[in-house]
């Protein structure tokens, strides 16, 4: 069913700020519920093992067992720095 709008004695101005007045509502709660994504950053093998401490075989060795998840782009290896932090855990002694 398709509604029907009829508009009487309004003139092309009043309807285009009233149109501009709906949009700027609707952006304003955009806004308000908006949190804009922090980019991901992406570390190479050489700074994993720094950020790590320790050697690029282990780096290696880590990847092969699914403790750390890589990423490729072409021959290059890369990993997701909040992946590489989440992957740390604590030790209960």
């Amino acid at each position: 069913m398709q509604s029907t709008i009829q508009l009487i004695q309004i003139t092309p101005e009043e309807l285009q700020e009233k149109i501009l007045s709906g949009v700027r509502t609707e952006i304003s709660k955009l806004k308000a519920d908006f949190q804009p994504k922090e980019p991901t950053q992406f570390l190479t093998r050489s700074e994993v093992k720094d950020l790590l401490n320790v050697d690029l075989s282990t780096v290696h060795n880590w990847t092969k067992r699914g403790k750390l998840k890589a990423y490729g782009l072409g021959n290059r290896v890369y990993y997701k720095r909040s992946e590489v932090e989440s992957a740390i855990k604590p030790i209960s002694l």
